[in-house]
């Protein structure tokens, strides 16, 4: 039996600066198409657990070394990525440091709630607002039907 074609597995790493007043989070600029800020992250490895390669591509693109905290959802609308289908477990992260840009980010920014930018690539908007409502009640989003 042939292999199912299926969408590619992602990871999104919402990251907060614990050493930093207000816990501001992490986004890059991606040096890549599609541009704009994103949440850090990539692709899953064959053979990588999930877990794994949310805190590989967190050290990978913002050169912290990040504790996972808890999973805040996973995200597949097929129109997510214009690049292709993919679906992304997203994970709120701790981390203490300053970001540098490396990898796949043209530059890091450090941003507390209230100033995130509004030119966000692929679905990172409604994840960023999913994040923010859990940060502010502790609830997280329902599944997306």
């Amino acid at each position: 039996m042939p292999a199912p074609a299926t969408p590619a597995l992602t990871v999104d790493i919402i990251i907060e600066l614990l050493d930093s007043p207000d816990r501001p989070i992490v986004l890059i600029e991606r040096k890549h198409p599609p541009h704009g800020w994103a949440i850090p992250g990539g692709f899953v490895d064959i053979g990588e657990r999930v877990e794994r390669a949310a805190v590989r591509e967190a050290q990978e693109e913002t050169s912290l070394a990040v504790r996972l905290v808890t999973l805040l959802g996973v995200y597949s609308d097929p129109a997510r990525d214009p690049r292709s289908h993919t679906a992304s477990a997203v994970y709120i992260a701790e981390a203490r440091g300053e970001p540098e840009a490396q990898d796949d980010a043209k530059a890091v920014g450090v941003f507390i709630p209230a100033e995130i930018p509004s030119a966000l690539a692929f679905d990172h908007a409604q994840i960023l607002r999913d994040y923010l409502r859990y940060r502010e009640t502790g609830e997280r989003p329902p599944p997306a039907l």
